[in-house]
C-alpha cells in the first residue's frame, strides 16, 4: 500500500503543478489585460484547488503510514538532526499544508470577488505564493538537500 500511495503522490504532483501554472497563466493574463473572467478561468481555479486537495489527502494518508515519518515520530530527538528524516517528518508536511491553505483561501476569495479584475488579482497573488512554497518543498531529483526521483513507478 505504501509503495502505491508514494507513486500516486509523486504522479499527482505533476497534475497539481500543471493546473496551478495554467490557473496562474489565466489569472495574470486576465489581471494584466483587464480580461473577462470566463468559465475557463473558473474551471482553472477549481482544478488547481481540487488537485491540491487531492494531493493533500494522499499526502496525509502517506504521512501516517510512512516508515520515515514513523521513525521520525518515535525517535524525535535523534531524527530531528537527520536532514532527510526531518524534511519528510516535519518540513515537507508543514510547508505543503501552508501552501494548500493559501491556495484554498485564494480560491475562495477569488470566487467571492465582485469584479473580474479583483478575481484575477486575488487568484494570481494567492496561487503564486502557494506555488512558490510548493516548489521549495518538493524533493526534486536535483535538490542538494533531499532528493527523490521525479517519477516513481507503480
Amino acid at each position: 500500500m505504501y509503495a502505491i500511495l508514494l507513486a500516486l503522490h509523486s504522479l499527482i504532483r505533476w497534475l497539481v503543478l500543471a493546473s496551478l501554472i495554467f490557473a496562474l497563466y489565466r489569472a495574470y493574463r486576465g489581471w494584466l489585460s483587464n480580461g473577462l473572467y470566463t468559465r475557463t478561468d473558473h474551471y482553472a481555479r477549481l482544478a488547481a484547488a481540487t488537485s491540491a486537495h487531492l494531493q493533500l489527502v494522499l499526502g496525509v494518508w502517506l504521512y501516517f503510514i510512512s516508515p520515515i515519518v514513523s521513525y521520525f515520530l518515535h525517535n524525535f530527538s535523534t531524527a530531528v538532526r537527520e536532514r532527510g528524516i526531518r524534511f519528510f517528518g516535519m518540513e515537507h508536511v508543514t510547508v505543503m499544508l501552508i501552501a494548500i491553505t493559501l491556495i484554498t483561501i485564494g480560491s475562495a476569495k477569488a470566487k467571492r470577488r465582485q469584479t473580474d479584475k479583483e478575481k484575477f488579482r486575488t487568484m494570481a497573488i494567492w496561487f503564486s505564493i502557494g506555488l512558490l512554497l510548493i516548489l521549495t518543498s518538493i524533493p526534486w531529483s536535483f535538490s542538494p538537500l533531499v532528493s527523490r526521483p521525479n517519477f516513481r513507478s507503480f
